[in-house]
């Protein structure tokens, strides 16, 4: 059995996860890495003048950690350009945000070229090599390239689009025929893995068997869905924590009698931060009984502040509340609570048991951790009501939550009078299957599954080939 190495943009080596400053997404890639004996490789996030290649190779908690650093020019062009300013718009349907600029694939794929001449070195013949998320779409090609021809697996962590949206992308055909340079392509959920199939069908001109044989520009790949969870063993320690505790008993003093609504997100326009403060100034205008009794906090923590759509999203939610606010707001009570800050996970889960509501509301989301979160921090004995969007990817699994469209401000209303008003039975009801489910398909169910299919394809298979 080789190693298992981890490719992804940037690294999240292990470090005091009872503090909570480590995700669960790391927790299980390193938790892997360390029964692989494997190591974890990507950009240090720092960069300097001139790219060397140089690579700053250390070990945290058990796992080997191999960091390059890039130059400017590939930070603005490669991360700040064609990743988040062209793929991540177009893969969240938001075509008017995209930038199409050469400059932007000339450094992604620039990037992907130094990441694959970086690594090649490193790889032994037996290991397996498991690449992350749509910075790194091309780096399979490329390290076939350079005569790697060990398994190599890709999972794209955001949601793949519809193909005449992905038609729009300048030499898509070039992109998509890249993945097939892997052995295993993982999605988060069988809508994102059906639109990729109907591109391979309908403008690659391949074919795709029921068991996930996908074969296309000569050469075949398998794809699958591979939906993700939470660590759900660490998060529950997390929510029991006495840090948690402490944010939980703050959270709730804060409550002086009404019911809390609460929103976790990065602050990203896929998010639907915008319309989800709209439909709850829908709520309130539907049900002026209400006013004074229940209040939004929502959580926005900043991101990409450099890319200028997330600059105006920041400055639109600033006004829609600040409106909101001044509308509604009495000398004793503000509506919206909206703070613009990161907390520790053990912190969080405490806010998250607070809650009366957990309303989890994108426009588009591979997954949206957030929701299986908010279940996992609740008291068995009084549950809150999760809200989730019928468009992010954990609808696919979390079906006992009230399933709402993010762009309908009178339906997400409607769901939030329906959670305030639901009965303590049908909230146990409803928590305890979506409990169970944030269990059993927790993160290391989705590693698990995915290692073990990679493992199971044979390496570098061509069309000819027998799957």
């Amino acid at each position: 059995m080789g190693r298992l190495i981890v490719v992804s943009n940037r690294v999240s080596p292990p470090g005091d996860a009872a503090a909570g400053t480590v995700g669960g997404l790391a927790m299980a890639i390193s938790a892997a890495l360390r029964e692989y004996s494997g190591i974890w490789f990507g950009w240090s996030g720092q960069t300097r003048e001139t790219f060397t290649g140089q690579l700053s190779i250390q070990q945290a908690d058990g796992v080997t950690v191999a960091l390059v650093d890039l130059e400017e020019q590939d930070r603005q062009e490669y991360y700040n350009g064609y990743a988040n300013r062209t793929l991540w718009p177009l893969f969240h349907y938001r075509t008017d945000l995209v930038a199409y600029e050469r400059s932007f694939s000339e450094g992604y794929a620039r990037v992907n070229s130094r990441f694959a001449e970086t690594l090649a070195p490193l790889v032994q013949p037996d290991d397996f090599i498991w690449v992350q998320d749509y910075h790194l779409l091309p780096l399979a090609r490329q390290l076939r390239q350079r005569d790697i021809a060990n398994r190599i697996g890709f999972f794209l962590h955001i949601p793949w689009p519809a193909r005449r949206l992905l038609t729009t992308l300048p030499r898509h055909a070039q992109l998509v025929e890249g993945l097939f340079d892997y052995d295993l392509i993982g999605f988060q959920t069988h809508d994102s893995r059906d639109a990729f199939a109907d591109y391979i069908v309908q403008a690659a001109g391949g074919s795709v068997t029921e068991d996930g044989v996908a074969t296309a520009f000569g050469k075949r790949t398998r794809i699958g869905a591979f939906p993700i969870g939470i660590d759900a063993e660490s998060f529950a320690s997390a929510a029991h924590s006495d840090a948690a505790m402490e944010s939980f008993q703050r959270a709730r003093s804060s409550l002086l009698g009404r019911k809390m609504i609460l929103g976790v997100d990065r602050l990203d326009y896929s998010k639907g931060l915008e319309e989800r403060f709209l439909a709850y100034e829908q709520f309130l205008v539907d049900h002026p009984d209400q006013q004074e009794k229940v209040f939004l906090l929502q959580i926005a923590t900043p991101s990409r502040d450099e890319v200028e759509a997330y600059q105006d999203i920041r400055s639109r939610l600033e006004s829609v509340s600040g409106r909101i606010n001044g509308a509604f707001a009495d000398v004793d009570w503000v509506p919206i609570r909206y703070v613009n800050r990161g907390y520790r996970r053990d912190v969080l889960a405490g806010i998250y048991r607070a809650a009366h509501i957990g309303l989890v509301t994108p426009l588009r989301d591979g997954m949206n951790l957030v929701a299986k979160e908010y279940v996992a921090a609740q008291d068995p004995e009084d549950p809150g009501v999760l809200i989730l969007s019928e468009l992010a990817g954990a609808a696919e699994q979390m079906g006992e939550a009230l399933i709402v469209n993010p762009f309908s401000r009178e339906e997400v209303a409607e769901a939030i009078r329906r959670g305030l008003e639901m009965p303590l039975e049908e909230r146990k009801a409803r928590w305890d299957i979506l409990s169970e489910g944030v269990n059993r398909d927790d993160v290391t169910a989705w590693r698990d599954s995915f290692v073990a299919a990679l493992q199971r394809e044979k390496p570098g298979q061509d069309a000819d080939r027998p799957a």
